[in-house]
């Protein structure tokens, strides 16, 4: 049975109900705020669909990336901002107070941690907080609203969903599982993924 970890903020759910009517196999699913360990432990996942940019992603692994997140801005339920409910440009809310701003030196379950703690801190009407807005929507509670953010630049890492996995394990019911989150079905050809 292939083991998949997922981490906060994306929704696998699509590819996991396409690969058991796929292949016929059933998936065993492990969401975590930090996959990668989960790639190396004893009983852990076969496949990780991972935030990057993340340092621990060296030579030993295959990377298939998805797709790039949306920047976004987390911004008290009160506020103007959310009140208009539209994007929000970094002109709009650079004099705010910046709890935290997702870094690009690799999410990790600490990096979540610290945004965890930051969007209590917007919760309670003070700054805001900048990260991948899928990541942003999955974390923020009830007094929270998180918007999209044009042109973050400088202020929040771009990050990138992608499938990662150990070379040494790579096996055809991962290949399968890359294939249809690539969008191959079983009329396509086999391909390998570098």
């Amino acid at each position: 049975m292939l083991t998949i970890a997922f981490v906060t903020g994306t929704e696998p759910g699509k590819w996991f109900r396409r690969y058991e009517e796929f292949s016929g196999a059933r998936l065993s699913t492990l969401p975590a705020s930090d996959p990668f360990p989960l790639l190396t432990a004893p009983g852990g996942a076969d496949l990780a669909l991972a935030r990057l940019p993340d340092a621990r992603v060296g030579e030993e692994y295959h990377v298939v990336r998805l797709y790039e997140e949306a920047a976004g801005v987390a911004v008290p339920k009160d506020s103007v901002y959310a009140e208009v409910g539209e994007e929000v440009r970094w002109s709009d809310v650079s004099g705010e107070h910046l709890n935290y701003a997702f870094s690009a030196a690799g999410p990790t379950a600490e990096a979540e941690a610290e945004l965890r703690s930051a969007l209590q801190v917007v919760a309670a009407n003070v700054g805001i907080a900048v990260g991948p807005l899928p990541l942003l929507r999955a974390l923020s509670k009830k007094q929270v609203a998180a918007l999209p953010l044009a042109a973050p630049t400088g202020v929040a890492a771009a990050t990138e969903v992608a499938l990662v996995w150990l070379k040494e394990r790579d096996a055809d019911d991962i290949q399968d599982f890359v294939g249809v989150a690539k969008g191959r079905d079983e009329r396509q050809g086999e391909q390998q993924w570098a």
